[in-house]
């Protein structure tokens, strides 16, 4: 997942019911990222830090950049320049991302277990 930049992690104004995916954008995706955890399938995990780094542990730790630009979250991944954005679904206390492909990777918030 680090290659793809792909972990998020969302507040929780109200928890939807199972089954309803609520587009984030703009100030929600922003904040359902900033100082969260994320875990993946596998057990990989991806902290967003407010500073706009994001921490991706397989276990092995790879720092990148992250930041909210057109509605979507979009991350880097040194020693790659280009960003990649993705759009973002919260159903509860799991965020999925969405490539321009289609490709669906989720995660879960560890720090609302």
């Amino acid at each position: 997942m680090r290659r793809s930049g792909v972990l998020v992690l969302a507040l929780l104004p109200g928890i939807a019911m199972a089954g309803d995916w609520e587009p984030l954008e703009g100030d929600a995706l922003r904040a359902a990222l900033t100082a969260r955890t994320l875990a993946y399938q596998g057990g990989a995990m991806q902290g967003f830090f407010a500073d706009g780094r994001t921490l991706y542990e397989t276990p092995e730790p790879s720092w990148g950049r992250w930041r909210v630009e057109g509605g979507q979250y979009c991350s880097q991944w040194p020693p790659s320049d280009l960003w990649a954005c993705y759009g973002v679904e919260r159903n509860g206390i799991d965020l999925r991302f969405i490539a321009g492909d289609g490709s669906v990777t989720q995660g879960r918030y560890i720090d609302l277990n």
